[in-house]
Protein backbone atom coordinates (compact mmCIF):
# COMPACT_ATOMS: atom_id res chain seq x y z
CA UNK A 1 0.00 0.00 0.00
CA UNK A 2 3.22 2.34 0.86
CA UNK A 3 4.05 1.94 -3.19
CA UNK A 4 0.78 2.24 -4.52
CA UNK A 5 -0.19 5.75 -2.26
CA UNK A 6 3.12 6.71 -3.22
CA UNK A 7 2.44 6.42 -6.80
CA UNK A 8 -1.01 7.73 -6.12
CA UNK A 9 0.66 11.26 -5.00
CA UNK A 10 3.41 11.88 -7.93
CA UNK A 11 0.50 11.37 -10.46
CA UNK A 12 -2.29 13.72 -8.34
CA UNK A 13 0.78 16.13 -7.54
CA UNK A 14 1.18 16.97 -11.59
CA UNK A 15 -0.36 18.07 -14.22
CA UNK A 16 2.59 16.89 -16.75
CA UNK A 17 1.71 13.94 -18.68
CA UNK A 18 5.58 12.84 -18.79
CA UNK A 19 6.31 12.44 -14.96
CA UNK A 20 2.85 10.72 -14.47
CA UNK A 21 3.43 8.62 -17.04
CA UNK A 22 7.38 7.64 -15.85
CA UNK A 23 5.74 7.30 -12.55
CA UNK A 24 3.34 4.86 -13.45
CA UNK A 25 5.70 2.94 -15.77
CA UNK A 26 8.36 2.42 -12.63
CA UNK A 27 5.11 1.09 -10.70
CA UNK A 28 4.45 -1.65 -13.16
CA UNK A 29 7.84 -2.50 -13.07
CA UNK A 30 8.65 -3.25 -9.78
CA UNK A 31 4.71 -3.54 -7.75
CA UNK A 32 3.86 -7.41 -7.36
CA UNK A 33 2.05 -8.41 -10.53
CA UNK A 34 -1.50 -8.30 -7.97
CA UNK A 35 -1.15 -4.95 -7.17
CA UNK A 36 -0.19 -4.11 -10.54
CA UNK A 37 -3.38 -5.45 -12.07
CA UNK A 38 -5.43 -3.61 -9.04
CA UNK A 39 -3.62 -0.32 -9.85
CA UNK A 40 -4.68 -0.77 -14.05
CA UNK A 41 -8.29 -1.44 -12.69
CA UNK A 42 -8.67 1.40 -10.66
CA UNK A 43 -7.15 4.02 -13.07
CA UNK A 44 -9.41 2.42 -15.61
CA UNK A 45 -12.65 2.81 -13.95
CA UNK A 46 -12.74 -1.22 -12.67
CA UNK A 47 -13.02 0.09 -8.72
CA UNK A 48 -14.71 -2.47 -6.30
CA UNK A 49 -18.13 -1.00 -5.19
CA UNK A 50 -18.98 0.83 -2.06
CA UNK A 51 -19.02 -1.39 1.08
CA UNK A 52 -20.51 1.26 3.47
CA UNK A 53 -22.43 4.08 3.67
CA UNK A 54 -20.64 7.47 4.11
CA UNK A 55 -23.07 8.32 7.16
CA UNK A 56 -21.42 5.28 8.92
CA UNK A 57 -18.08 6.77 8.11
CA UNK A 58 -18.24 9.93 9.47
CA UNK A 59 -20.55 8.69 12.74
CA UNK A 60 -17.38 6.16 13.17
CA UNK A 61 -14.69 8.86 12.44
CA UNK A 62 -16.03 11.12 14.80
CA UNK A 63 -16.69 8.82 17.21
CA UNK A 64 -12.77 7.73 17.10
CA UNK A 65 -11.57 11.23 16.79
CA UNK A 66 -13.85 12.44 20.08
CA UNK A 67 -15.43 15.26 17.68
CA UNK A 68 -18.97 16.37 18.43
CA UNK A 69 -21.39 15.45 15.35
CA UNK A 70 -21.25 19.17 14.42
CA UNK A 71 -17.68 19.72 14.74
CA UNK A 72 -16.90 16.75 12.07
CA UNK A 73 -19.98 18.18 9.61
CA UNK A 74 -18.43 21.58 9.82
CA UNK A 75 -14.57 20.32 9.45
CA UNK A 76 -16.47 17.79 6.29
CA UNK A 77 -18.00 20.95 4.76
CA UNK A 78 -14.50 23.05 4.77
CA UNK A 79 -12.22 20.23 3.16
CA UNK A 80 -14.82 18.95 0.75
CA UNK A 81 -14.23 15.45 0.90
CA UNK A 82 -14.97 12.77 3.16
CA UNK A 83 -11.95 10.82 3.03
CA UNK A 84 -9.76 13.36 3.25
CA UNK A 85 -11.31 14.87 6.59
CA UNK A 86 -11.45 11.65 7.92
CA UNK A 87 -7.71 11.23 7.01
CA UNK A 88 -6.91 14.57 9.17
CA UNK A 89 -9.34 14.58 12.03
CA UNK A 90 -8.27 10.97 13.19
CA UNK A 91 -5.51 10.05 15.55
CA UNK A 92 -1.78 9.00 14.44
CA UNK A 93 -2.10 5.10 14.20
CA UNK A 94 -1.13 3.06 17.40
CA UNK A 95 0.00 0.41 15.21
CA UNK A 96 1.95 -0.24 11.59
CA UNK A 97 1.39 -2.41 8.50
CA UNK A 98 3.05 -2.98 5.41
CA UNK A 99 0.03 -4.92 3.69
CA UNK A 100 -0.20 -4.61 0.23
CA UNK A 101 -2.86 -2.75 -2.10
CA UNK A 102 -4.46 -6.20 -3.13
CA UNK A 103 -4.53 -6.89 0.78
CA UNK A 104 -6.73 -4.05 1.53
CA UNK A 105 -9.11 -4.85 -1.31
CA UNK A 106 -9.53 -8.26 -0.35
CA UNK A 107 -10.65 -7.09 3.50
CA UNK A 108 -12.75 -4.06 1.84
CA UNK A 109 -14.30 -6.59 -0.04
CA UNK A 110 -14.85 -8.97 2.91
CA UNK A 111 -16.26 -6.33 4.96
CA UNK A 112 -19.02 -5.77 2.36
CA UNK A 113 -20.42 -9.07 3.47
CA UNK A 114 -20.39 -8.72 7.04
CA UNK A 115 -22.48 -7.19 9.51
CA UNK A 116 -22.26 -3.17 11.02
CA UNK A 117 -20.30 -4.44 13.79
CA UNK A 118 -17.92 -6.40 12.18
CA UNK A 119 -17.25 -3.74 9.58
CA UNK A 120 -17.19 -1.30 12.07
CA UNK A 121 -14.18 -3.07 13.75
CA UNK A 122 -12.20 -4.01 10.78
CA UNK A 123 -12.11 -0.25 9.40
CA UNK A 124 -11.12 0.85 12.39
CA UNK A 125 -8.38 -1.56 12.56
CA UNK A 126 -7.16 -0.48 9.30
CA UNK A 127 -7.39 3.45 10.09
CA UNK A 128 -5.20 2.54 13.16
CA UNK A 129 -2.75 0.91 11.07
CA UNK A 130 -2.80 3.15 8.16
CA UNK A 131 -0.87 6.58 7.99
CA UNK A 132 -2.30 9.54 6.71
CA UNK A 133 -1.88 9.14 2.84
CA UNK A 134 -2.76 5.54 3.19
CA UNK A 135 -5.91 5.72 5.16
CA UNK A 136 -7.07 8.28 2.88
CA UNK A 137 -7.11 5.88 -0.03
CA UNK A 138 -8.26 3.02 2.10
CA UNK A 139 -11.19 4.97 2.76
CA UNK A 140 -11.56 6.46 -0.77
CA UNK A 141 -11.34 2.74 -1.73
CA UNK A 142 -14.51 2.07 0.73
CA UNK A 143 -16.50 4.44 -0.77
CA UNK A 144 -16.36 3.19 -4.03
CA UNK A 145 -15.18 7.09 -4.54
CA UNK A 146 -11.71 6.26 -6.16
CA UNK A 147 -10.79 8.87 -8.96
CA UNK A 148 -7.59 9.97 -10.62
CA UNK A 149 -6.76 12.17 -13.23
CA UNK A 150 -5.40 9.12 -15.57
CA UNK A 151 -6.30 8.44 -19.20
CA UNK A 152 -6.84 5.07 -20.14
CA UNK A 153 -4.37 6.01 -23.39
CA UNK A 154 -1.81 7.37 -20.31
CA UNK A 155 -1.92 3.83 -18.47
CA UNK A 156 -1.30 2.26 -21.94
CA UNK A 157 1.48 4.32 -22.51
CA UNK A 158 3.03 3.76 -19.08
CA UNK A 159 2.34 -0.06 -19.81
CA UNK A 160 4.39 -0.04 -23.13
CA UNK A 161 7.51 1.84 -21.00
CA UNK A 162 7.19 -0.87 -19.16
CA UNK A 163 6.85 -4.12 -21.20
CA UNK A 164 8.30 -3.54 -24.32
CA UNK A 165 5.23 -3.85 -25.78
CA UNK A 166 3.09 -1.46 -28.57
CA UNK A 167 0.47 0.72 -27.27
CA UNK A 168 -1.98 -0.33 -29.50
CA UNK A 169 -1.96 -4.20 -28.73
CA UNK A 170 -1.82 -3.38 -25.11
CA UNK A 171 -4.70 -0.88 -25.02
CA UNK A 172 -6.95 -3.90 -27.32
CA UNK A 173 -5.37 -6.08 -24.21
CA UNK A 174 -7.26 -3.95 -21.62
CA UNK A 175 -10.21 -3.82 -23.32
CA UNK A 176 -13.20 -6.38 -22.56
CA UNK A 177 -14.93 -7.35 -19.21
CA UNK A 178 -12.22 -8.44 -17.09
CA UNK A 179 -11.37 -7.67 -13.75
CA UNK A 180 -8.42 -8.41 -11.33
CA UNK A 181 -10.24 -11.76 -9.57
CA UNK A 182 -10.43 -13.15 -13.55
CA UNK A 183 -7.13 -12.23 -15.14
CA UNK A 184 -3.52 -12.74 -13.97
CA UNK A 185 -0.98 -10.21 -14.97
CA UNK A 186 0.53 -12.64 -17.10
CA UNK A 187 -2.67 -13.65 -19.05
CA UNK A 188 -3.75 -10.24 -19.77
CA UNK A 189 -0.76 -8.23 -20.14
CA UNK A 190 2.32 -11.01 -21.22
CA UNK A 191 0.27 -13.31 -22.87
CA UNK A 192 0.60 -13.14 -26.81
CA UNK A 193 -3.02 -13.75 -27.88
CA UNK A 194 -4.97 -10.28 -27.27
CA UNK A 195 -7.92 -11.72 -29.11
CA UNK A 196 -8.82 -14.40 -26.45
CA UNK A 197 -11.36 -13.10 -25.13
CA UNK A 198 -13.79 -13.84 -27.76
CA UNK A 199 -16.18 -11.04 -26.14
CA UNK A 200 -13.38 -8.27 -26.57
CA UNK A 201 -13.86 -5.23 -28.54
CA UNK A 202 -11.50 -2.69 -30.38
CA UNK A 203 -10.37 0.63 -28.63
CA UNK A 204 -13.23 3.25 -30.19
CA UNK A 205 -12.30 5.76 -32.72
CA UNK A 206 -13.19 9.57 -31.15
CA UNK A 207 -13.49 12.64 -33.76
CA UNK A 208 -12.82 16.21 -32.66
CA UNK A 209 -15.20 19.20 -32.65
CA UNK A 210 -15.33 20.95 -35.82
CA UNK A 211 -12.56 23.74 -36.15
CA UNK A 212 -12.20 24.85 -39.83
CA UNK A 213 -14.13 23.46 -42.15
CA UNK A 214 -12.75 25.07 -45.30
CA UNK A 215 -9.49 23.67 -44.09
CA UNK A 216 -10.63 20.18 -45.07
CA UNK A 217 -9.87 20.71 -48.74
CA UNK A 218 -12.47 19.03 -51.08
CA UNK A 219 -15.86 18.14 -50.27
CA UNK A 220 -15.21 14.62 -52.31
CA UNK A 221 -12.80 13.37 -50.07
CA UNK A 222 -15.25 13.27 -46.85
CA UNK A 223 -17.88 11.53 -46.15
CA UNK A 224 -20.67 13.04 -44.54
CA UNK A 225 -23.43 11.34 -41.54
CA UNK A 226 -25.91 12.06 -39.13
CA UNK A 227 -24.24 12.42 -35.62
CA UNK A 228 -26.94 10.86 -33.63
CA UNK A 229 -27.95 11.42 -29.94
CA UNK A 230 -27.45 7.76 -28.72
CA UNK A 231 -25.31 5.84 -27.01
CA UNK A 232 -22.37 4.61 -29.11
CA UNK A 233 -21.68 0.55 -29.20
CA UNK A 234 -19.68 -2.25 -30.72
CA UNK A 235 -21.83 -5.08 -31.81
CA UNK A 236 -19.32 -8.09 -31.44
CA UNK A 237 -20.20 -11.27 -33.10
CA UNK A 238 -18.34 -14.57 -32.50
CA UNK A 239 -18.09 -17.75 -31.47
CA UNK A 240 -21.84 -18.01 -32.04
CA UNK A 241 -22.68 -15.57 -29.15
CA UNK A 242 -23.07 -11.94 -29.56
CA UNK A 243 -21.73 -9.01 -27.37
CA UNK A 244 -22.56 -5.29 -26.65
CA UNK A 245 -19.80 -2.69 -25.57
CA UNK A 246 -20.22 1.10 -24.87
CA UNK A 247 -17.79 3.91 -25.27
CA UNK A 248 -16.72 3.57 -21.63
CA UNK A 249 -16.97 -0.18 -21.43
CA UNK A 250 -19.61 -1.78 -20.17
CA UNK A 251 -20.45 -4.34 -21.36
CA UNK A 252 -24.60 -3.60 -22.21
CA UNK A 253 -25.44 -6.70 -23.83
CA UNK A 254 -27.92 -7.40 -21.78
CA UNK A 255 -30.04 -4.33 -21.30
CA UNK A 256 -31.12 -4.95 -25.07
CA UNK A 257 -31.91 -7.92 -26.28
CA UNK A 258 -33.85 -7.67 -29.48
CA UNK A 259 -30.25 -7.10 -31.02
CA UNK A 260 -29.97 -10.41 -30.04
CA UNK A 261 -31.07 -11.64 -33.51
CA UNK A 262 -28.65 -9.89 -35.74
CA UNK A 263 -26.47 -12.94 -34.73
CA UNK A 264 -28.76 -14.99 -36.99
CA UNK A 265 -28.37 -12.38 -39.80
CA UNK A 266 -25.00 -11.37 -39.46
CA UNK A 267 -21.42 -13.95 -39.98
CA UNK A 268 -19.73 -15.05 -36.93
CA UNK A 269 -16.79 -12.74 -36.87
CA UNK A 270 -18.50 -9.03 -37.50
CA UNK A 271 -17.72 -6.70 -35.05
CA UNK A 272 -19.84 -3.26 -35.97
CA UNK A 273 -19.19 0.49 -34.32
CA UNK A 274 -22.41 2.27 -34.55
CA UNK A 275 -25.60 3.98 -31.98
CA UNK A 276 -27.98 2.04 -30.06
CA UNK A 277 -30.85 4.42 -30.79
CA UNK A 278 -34.85 4.35 -29.34
CA UNK A 279 -36.25 3.96 -32.94
CA UNK A 280 -39.73 3.58 -33.78
CA UNK A 281 -41.56 4.48 -37.42
CA UNK A 282 -38.38 4.37 -38.93
CA UNK A 283 -37.21 7.40 -36.82
CA UNK A 284 -35.15 8.00 -33.72
CA UNK A 285 -37.22 8.67 -30.79
CA UNK A 286 -35.83 11.13 -27.97
CA UNK A 287 -32.57 10.28 -25.36
CA UNK A 288 -35.27 10.11 -22.89
CA UNK A 289 -36.78 7.04 -23.74
CA UNK A 290 -33.37 5.56 -24.39
CA UNK A 291 -32.58 6.55 -21.07
CA UNK A 292 -35.06 4.42 -19.22
CA UNK A 293 -33.00 1.73 -20.40
CA UNK A 294 -29.75 2.53 -19.65
CA UNK A 295 -29.28 1.32 -15.92
CA UNK A 296 -31.12 -1.86 -15.88
CA UNK A 297 -29.89 -5.35 -16.05
CA UNK A 298 -33.33 -6.30 -17.08
CA UNK A 299 -35.75 -5.11 -19.17
CA UNK A 300 -39.31 -5.32 -18.65
CA UNK A 301 -41.60 -5.86 -21.40
CA UNK A 302 -43.18 -2.76 -21.31
CA UNK A 303 -40.16 -1.03 -22.08
CA UNK A 304 -39.13 -2.79 -24.68
CA UNK A 305 -42.37 -2.48 -26.59
CA UNK A 306 -42.71 1.68 -25.43
CA UNK A 307 -38.69 2.08 -26.48
CA UNK A 308 -37.44 -0.33 -28.96
CA UNK A 309 -33.78 -0.11 -30.17
CA UNK A 310 -32.07 -0.70 -33.23
CA UNK A 311 -28.01 -0.28 -33.97
CA UNK A 312 -27.55 3.16 -36.14
CA UNK A 313 -24.38 1.32 -38.16
CA UNK A 314 -21.37 3.51 -38.43
CA UNK A 315 -18.34 1.47 -39.53
CA UNK A 316 -17.47 -2.56 -40.01
CA UNK A 317 -14.10 -3.50 -37.72
CA UNK A 318 -14.01 -6.89 -38.39
CA UNK A 319 -15.17 -9.06 -41.32
CA UNK A 320 -15.26 -12.93 -41.22
CA UNK A 321 -12.85 -12.73 -38.22
CA UNK A 322 -10.49 -10.48 -39.68
CA UNK A 323 -9.40 -7.29 -37.84
CA UNK A 324 -10.09 -4.88 -41.13
CA UNK A 325 -9.40 -1.28 -39.60
CA UNK A 326 -6.51 -0.51 -41.56
CA UNK A 327 -8.84 -0.52 -44.52
CA UNK A 328 -9.75 2.95 -46.18
CA UNK A 329 -13.36 3.80 -44.73
CA UNK A 330 -14.74 4.05 -48.14
CA UNK A 331 -14.21 0.04 -48.15
CA UNK A 332 -15.01 -0.72 -44.75
CA UNK A 333 -18.04 1.03 -45.47
CA UNK A 334 -19.09 -0.84 -48.72
CA UNK A 335 -18.76 -4.22 -46.48
CA UNK A 336 -20.97 -2.64 -44.23
CA UNK A 337 -24.08 -1.88 -46.80
CA UNK A 338 -23.69 -5.39 -47.76
CA UNK A 339 -24.17 -6.41 -44.24
CA UNK A 340 -26.95 -4.60 -43.65
CA UNK A 341 -28.59 -5.18 -46.82
CA UNK A 342 -28.20 -8.68 -46.48
CA UNK A 343 -30.37 -8.71 -42.98
CA UNK A 344 -34.69 -8.41 -43.21
CA UNK A 345 -36.21 -5.18 -43.52
CA UNK A 346 -37.58 -5.62 -39.56
CA UNK A 347 -34.21 -6.68 -37.90
CA UNK A 348 -33.01 -3.52 -35.60
CA UNK A 349 -30.33 -2.85 -37.86
CA UNK A 350 -29.58 0.54 -39.99
CA UNK A 351 -27.16 1.48 -42.04
CA UNK A 352 -26.08 5.38 -41.17
CA UNK A 353 -26.78 7.25 -44.26
CA UNK A 354 -24.20 8.98 -46.07
CA UNK A 355 -25.63 12.50 -46.79
CA UNK A 356 -25.24 14.13 -50.62
CA UNK A 357 -23.43 17.73 -50.63
CA UNK A 358 -21.36 18.83 -53.03
CA UNK A 359 -20.06 22.20 -51.22
CA UNK A 360 -19.34 22.93 -47.68
CA UNK A 361 -22.08 25.12 -48.06
CA UNK A 362 -24.58 22.87 -48.89
CA UNK A 363 -23.41 20.64 -45.75
CA UNK A 364 -23.88 23.46 -43.63
CA UNK A 365 -27.79 23.58 -45.02
CA UNK A 366 -28.09 20.03 -44.02
CA UNK A 367 -26.50 20.78 -40.41
CA UNK A 368 -28.93 23.29 -39.59
CA UNK A 369 -31.94 20.95 -40.18
CA UNK A 370 -30.26 18.41 -37.26
CA UNK A 371 -32.29 19.18 -34.05
CA UNK A 372 -35.78 19.02 -35.99
CA UNK A 373 -34.98 15.41 -36.75
CA UNK A 374 -33.32 14.66 -33.29
CA UNK A 375 -29.68 14.80 -34.50
CA UNK A 376 -27.09 16.08 -32.73
CA UNK A 377 -25.14 17.62 -35.76
CA UNK A 378 -22.84 15.44 -38.34
CA UNK A 379 -19.84 13.59 -38.57
CA UNK A 380 -17.16 13.82 -41.04
CA UNK A 381 -14.85 10.94 -41.92
CA UNK A 382 -12.23 11.25 -44.46
CA UNK A 383 -12.68 8.74 -47.38
CA UNK A 384 -9.30 7.37 -47.20
CA UNK A 385 -9.01 7.12 -43.11
CA UNK A 386 -8.36 3.73 -41.49
CA UNK A 387 -10.09 3.23 -37.87
CA UNK A 388 -7.86 4.16 -35.24
CA UNK A 389 -7.80 4.16 -31.79
CA UNK A 390 -8.73 6.85 -29.45
CA UNK A 391 -9.23 10.79 -30.18
CA UNK A 392 -6.86 11.13 -32.96
CA UNK A 393 -6.69 14.83 -34.94
CA UNK A 394 -7.34 15.14 -38.62
CA UNK A 395 -9.67 12.46 -40.51
CA UNK A 396 -12.55 12.56 -37.80
CA UNK A 397 -14.46 15.21 -37.27
CA UNK A 398 -17.63 16.27 -35.06
CA UNK A 399 -19.95 19.07 -36.51
CA UNK A 400 -22.24 19.54 -33.50
CA UNK A 401 -25.44 21.67 -33.84
CA UNK A 402 -25.26 25.20 -31.55
CA UNK A 403 -26.31 24.37 -27.92
CA UNK A 404 -29.46 25.78 -26.85
CA UNK A 405 -28.72 28.28 -23.93
CA UNK A 406 -30.73 29.84 -21.19
CA UNK A 407 -29.70 32.66 -18.07
CA UNK A 408 -30.10 31.55 -14.63
CA UNK A 409 -29.68 32.61 -11.37
CA UNK A 410 -27.37 30.65 -9.02
CA UNK A 411 -29.12 29.48 -6.01
CA UNK A 412 -26.62 26.80 -3.97
CA UNK A 413 -23.60 26.46 -4.38
CA UNK A 414 -20.82 23.06 -3.42
CA UNK A 415 -18.00 21.81 -3.28
CA UNK A 416 -15.90 19.94 -5.68
CA UNK A 417 -13.59 17.11 -5.76
CA UNK A 418 -9.75 16.00 -6.29
CA UNK A 419 -8.29 19.08 -7.17
CA UNK A 420 -11.19 21.75 -6.51
CA UNK A 421 -12.06 19.95 -3.05
CA UNK A 422 -11.89 23.54 -1.83
CA UNK A 423 -13.16 25.39 -4.24
CA UNK A 424 -17.29 25.40 -4.95
CA UNK A 425 -17.53 24.36 -8.31
CA UNK A 426 -21.27 22.67 -8.65
CA UNK A 427 -24.18 24.77 -8.62
CA UNK A 428 -27.66 24.53 -8.77
CA UNK A 429 -29.11 26.97 -11.02
CA UNK A 430 -32.97 28.60 -11.04
CA UNK A 431 -35.32 30.53 -13.36
CA UNK A 432 -37.61 33.17 -12.52
CA UNK A 433 -41.49 32.31 -11.92
CA UNK A 434 -43.15 35.47 -11.29
CA UNK A 435 -41.70 35.97 -7.91
CA UNK A 436 -39.84 32.60 -6.95
CA UNK A 437 -37.15 31.29 -8.63
CA UNK A 438 -37.34 27.50 -9.47
CA UNK A 439 -34.15 25.35 -9.59
CA UNK A 440 -34.02 23.51 -13.01
CA UNK A 441 -30.91 22.53 -13.13
CA UNK A 442 -27.23 21.81 -11.93
CA UNK A 443 -23.97 22.47 -13.65
CA UNK A 444 -20.12 22.01 -12.63
CA UNK A 445 -17.85 23.08 -15.57
CA UNK A 446 -17.46 25.57 -17.95
CA UNK A 447 -15.70 28.22 -15.91
CA UNK A 448 -11.98 29.39 -15.76
CA UNK A 449 -9.90 28.38 -12.29
CA UNK A 450 -10.27 32.22 -11.53
CA UNK A 451 -13.44 32.62 -12.26
CA UNK A 452 -14.33 29.64 -9.88
CA UNK A 453 -11.42 31.12 -7.02
CA UNK A 454 -13.35 34.58 -7.47
CA UNK A 455 -17.30 32.68 -6.80
CA UNK A 456 -15.73 31.02 -4.19
CA UNK A 457 -15.14 34.15 -2.03
CA UNK A 458 -18.00 35.06 -2.38
CA UNK A 459 -19.84 31.87 -1.66
CA UNK A 460 -17.52 32.31 1.76
CA UNK A 461 -18.64 35.57 2.74
CA UNK A 462 -22.22 35.22 1.58
CA UNK A 463 -23.61 31.97 2.57
CA UNK A 464 -27.35 32.35 4.07
CA UNK A 465 -27.41 29.07 4.82
CA UNK A 466 -26.03 24.83 5.03
CA UNK A 467 -26.97 21.92 4.30
CA UNK A 468 -24.46 19.69 4.77
CA UNK A 469 -22.47 20.40 2.13
CA UNK A 470 -24.41 22.45 -0.30
CA UNK A 471 -24.65 26.26 0.71
CA UNK A 472 -27.49 28.39 -0.05
CA UNK A 473 -26.75 31.88 -1.57
CA UNK A 474 -28.38 35.10 -2.02
CA UNK A 475 -29.59 35.06 -5.98
CA UNK A 476 -27.33 37.65 -7.54
CA UNK A 477 -25.32 35.92 -10.16
CA UNK A 478 -26.58 35.39 -13.37
CA UNK A 479 -24.94 32.33 -15.41
CA UNK A 480 -25.78 31.34 -19.63
CA UNK A 481 -26.34 27.65 -19.16
CA UNK A 482 -25.69 25.54 -22.51
CA UNK A 483 -27.50 22.29 -22.78
CA UNK A 484 -27.97 19.90 -25.79
CA UNK A 485 -31.40 19.10 -25.50
CA UNK A 486 -34.69 19.42 -23.15
CA UNK A 487 -36.93 16.88 -22.22
CA UNK A 488 -40.12 16.63 -19.74
CA UNK A 489 -39.34 15.08 -16.12
CA UNK A 490 -42.22 14.94 -13.43
CA UNK A 491 -39.00 13.84 -10.88
CA UNK A 492 -37.99 18.12 -11.22
CA UNK A 493 -40.11 20.94 -9.85
CA UNK A 494 -39.53 22.85 -12.80
CA UNK A 495 -41.06 19.80 -14.86
CA UNK A 496 -37.57 19.69 -17.42
CA UNK A 497 -34.42 18.31 -17.01
CA UNK A 498 -31.61 19.07 -19.35
CA UNK A 499 -28.44 17.34 -21.29
CA UNK A 500 -25.31 18.14 -20.59
CA UNK A 501 -25.30 21.18 -19.13
CA UNK A 502 -22.40 23.28 -18.18
CA UNK A 503 -21.91 27.15 -17.55
CA UNK A 504 -21.26 28.98 -20.99
CA UNK A 505 -20.32 32.32 -19.40
CA UNK A 506 -20.75 34.62 -16.24
CA UNK A 507 -23.42 37.20 -16.98
CA UNK A 508 -21.62 39.86 -14.94
CA UNK A 509 -23.54 42.40 -17.31
CA UNK A 510 -27.53 40.68 -16.46
CA UNK A 511 -29.34 41.48 -13.24
CA UNK A 512 -31.32 38.33 -12.01
CA UNK A 513 -34.55 40.38 -12.75
CA UNK A 514 -33.03 39.93 -16.85
CA UNK A 515 -32.91 35.95 -16.05
CA UNK A 516 -34.80 33.81 -18.11
CA UNK A 517 -38.05 32.25 -16.85
CA UNK A 518 -40.28 29.08 -16.05
CA UNK A 519 -42.46 30.11 -19.27
CA UNK A 520 -38.96 30.69 -21.48
CA UNK A 521 -38.27 27.09 -20.27
CA UNK A 522 -41.40 25.73 -21.42
CA UNK A 523 -41.35 26.98 -24.43
CA UNK A 524 -38.05 25.60 -25.80
CA UNK A 525 -39.32 22.02 -24.03
CA UNK A 526 -42.43 22.66 -26.36
CA UNK A 527 -39.87 23.15 -29.35
CA UNK A 528 -37.46 21.09 -29.18
CA UNK A 529 -38.62 18.02 -26.08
Amino acid sequence: MKEFAALFSRVDETTKTSVKTAALAEYFRSAPPEDRLWTIALFTGRRPKRTITATRLREWAAEVAGLPDWLFEESYSIVGDLAETIALVLPEPGQTSDHSLTHWITTIKALSAEDDDARKAGILTAWDSLPNAERFLFTKLLTGGFRIGVSAKLITRALAQATGQPEPELTHKLMGNWTPETVTWESLIEADDPTADLSRPYPFYLAYQMEDLEALGPPADWNAERKWDGIRGQLIIRGGAHYLWSRGEDLMTDRFPELAQLKDYLPDGTVIDGEVLAFADEKPLPFNQLQKRIGRKTVPKKLLVEAPVILMAYDLLEADGQDIRDLPLAARRARLADLAAGAPADAPLRLSEALPFQTWNDLAKTREASREIGAEGLMLKRLDSPYLSGRKRGDWWKWKIDPLTIDAVMIYAQAGHGRRANLFTDYTFAVRSGNDLVPFTKAYSGLTDAEFREITAWVRKNTLQRFGPVRQVPPTHVFEIAFEGIQASPRHKSGVALRFPRMARWRRDKPVEEANTLDDLKEMLAAYG
